[in-house]
């Protein structure tokens, strides 16, 4: 730059000097000289301050490129840079943000994760059930199903009900290929024992147009499928019950819901080697926590509602999922309130699985975005659950009756006892997600329709005397998951000792509450 404004000024001096001797004849030589250097002179000053102007904005340029590489090369970490206690505020986010694949669990979209929550029949779901070492005996199983696909038990205001028929049609998808016999064999009903709750239950579906609740023809195929599954792991492989069984080795239990008792039988008649009505007994359970004559007890109470009062404080934060509801609200032409009452969700869902178009109306159409709204929002509540523990702590008391009815039984036919072998509880997902809860298993998905939680009993068959518990959801292992077991080294054979699982039920349970019983962990306050 410096040689080019050099030769410039050499340039545009040199007409000045032609027009001074242009108008400068009758001048004498040494004032021609003396013009001539002054014209000279100033033009050299000029071209100096330019050069050194030039060369001042050249430096500056190339500072501030200087400066522009730095900052780029600080930001790609190239070079190292003192960390200051802000700096390393920033470094802990991006930290965060780097996923480790095998530990974090992945974010769910809404969409999809109602798509699992459907739970749609098909023939691709298997499961690690009855898998163990070849010298290991399984001794019994014990499964708490929650029930199959059903009809809303809410409606939206002001609003078509989804048409869907409860009717069972063989050659209707989803079907199954055990469907038809299943029908057929309900005529043989009155052979069997059923408590006398569950006597005037509807043992299959049977309305053209569902009724509340109603399980429809995919939750009966949904169990038809768990216990055709079963049958090959348990039945098949390990030879759980023999093909002469009897009433003795079965126990099942249902509460008083036409959903929850035709998921059990379904599974039941998919699951046994000849279903024969003559050994079947189905007691009723009235408390969709199965609790039976253990359910007096306060604190478990106390603990639902604070949980209930943290759902609620949780969703008024929730801006995008209010102006949801209010735009639905405006749609269906009720107060936000009154739709918010109605529970959208569960009717929603039932047009989602079963493919059925959302609700419209004069004003507009409730839509997907809606939709991804809601689920959104449970799926933001479920995580919230999970870290303020209010859950758990009802969980604990509201399963301990039927953990320790399990865990009895399972003792008792670790001693040699033959009887029960295999128990059914037909259930709900509120009978299922607070058993999650209450194992630890904190990221298990929420029970979908035909959801199936297993508790296997293993015996060491080179020592009689060691005993093993084996824990699946929807198929997977989650033993390891688990507050007793979550110690499970690989080289365990993925089983847990039966010892944990009894100590968890008996003493650990109630030293969450400071207690060291059932009784007083209920009664007792704890602030």
């Amino acid at each position: 730059h410096a040689h080019i404004y050099t030769h410039t000024c050499s340039f545009t001096h040199t007409p000045a000097l032609i027009l001074t001797h242009t108008h400068t004849h009758s001048r004498k030589h040494n004032k021609e000289r003396a013009s001539w250097t002054s014209i000279h002179n100033g033009s050299v000053k000029m071209c100096m301050t330019m050069l050194f102007r030039s060369r001042f904005l050249f430096l500056l340029a190339v500072a501030a490129l200087l400066a522009v590489l730095s900052l780029s090369l600080q930001f790609l970490h190239l070079i190292p840079v003192a960390t200051s206690k802000e700096d390393g505020m920033v470094a802990k986010i991006r930290k965060q943000i780097s996923v480790n694949m095998y530990t974090a669990p992945p974010s769910l979209d809404p969409i999809y994760e109602a798509y699992l929550y459907c739970n749609m029949p098909n023939n691709t779901d298997h499961g690690l059930e009855g898998h163990a070492p070849p010298d290991y005996k399984l001794l019994s199983v014990h499964v708490m199903i929650r029930h199959g696909d059903r009809y809303p038990l809410y409606a939206i205001p002001k609003t078509k009900a989804p048409a869907i028929d409860c009717t069972l049609i063989p050659g209707r998808e989803p079907s199954h290929r055990l469907l038809k016999d299943f029908i057929k064999n309900r005529n043989n009903a009155a052979k069997g024992q059923l408590d006398s709750p569950l006597n005037n239950i509807a043992l299959v579906p049977s309305h053209t147009v569902c009724e509340m609740g109603e399980l429809t023809q995919t939750g009966v195929v949904q169990h038809l499928l768990n216990g055709e599954h079963l049958n090959g792991k348990y039945i098949r492989k390990h030879r759980l019950l023999p093909d002469n069984w009897t009433m003795k080795q079965l126990y099942v239990e249902s509460t008083g819901k036409s959903r929850t008792l035709e998921s059990g039988l379904a599974l039941l008649y998919s699951l046994l080697p000849r279903f024969d009505w003559r050994k079947i007994r189905v007691r009723h359970q009235w408390s969709t926590i199965f609790c039976s004559n253990s359910c007096d007890c306060p604190m478990r109470n106390h603990y639902l509602e604070e949980e209930q009062r943290r759902q609620y404080n949780l969703r008024v934060k929730n801006n995008v999922l209010e102006r949801t509801y209010i735009e639905m609200a405006k749609i269906v032409g009720v107060p936000t309130r009154q739709l918010r009452a109605a529970n959208p969700i569960d009717s929603l869902l039932c047009h989602f699985c079963h493919n059925v178009s959302f609700p419209c109306t004069e004003q507009g159409c409730i839509n997907l975005d809606h939709f991804r709204a809601i689920k959104a929002h449970q799926l933001e509540d479920e995580r919230d659950r999970q870290r303020k523990k209010l859950y758990y702590k009802y969980a604990l008391l509201a399963t301990h009756p039927i953990l320790n009815q399990t865990v009895t039984r399972m003792q008792r036919i670790a001693q040699g006892m033959k009887d029960e072998i295999f128990a059914l509880y037909s259930a709900h997902d509120v009978t299922v997600a607070p058993m999650l809860s209450a194992l630890g298993i904190t990221h298990a998905s929420f029970p979908r329709f035909g959801a199936r939680l297993i508790f296997e009993i293993w015996q060491n068959g080179k020592d009689k005397k060691k005993n093993f518990v084996r824990i699946l959801y929807n198929g997977d292992d989650v033993t390891s998951q688990t507050s007793f077991c979550s110690g499970l080294k690989a080289h365990s054979k993925r089983l847990c000792r039966f010892e944990n699982f009894l100590n968890f039920v008996r003493k650990d349970v109630f030293a969450v509450f400071n207690s060291t019983n059932y009784y007083d962990a209920c009664h007792r306050r704890v602030f």
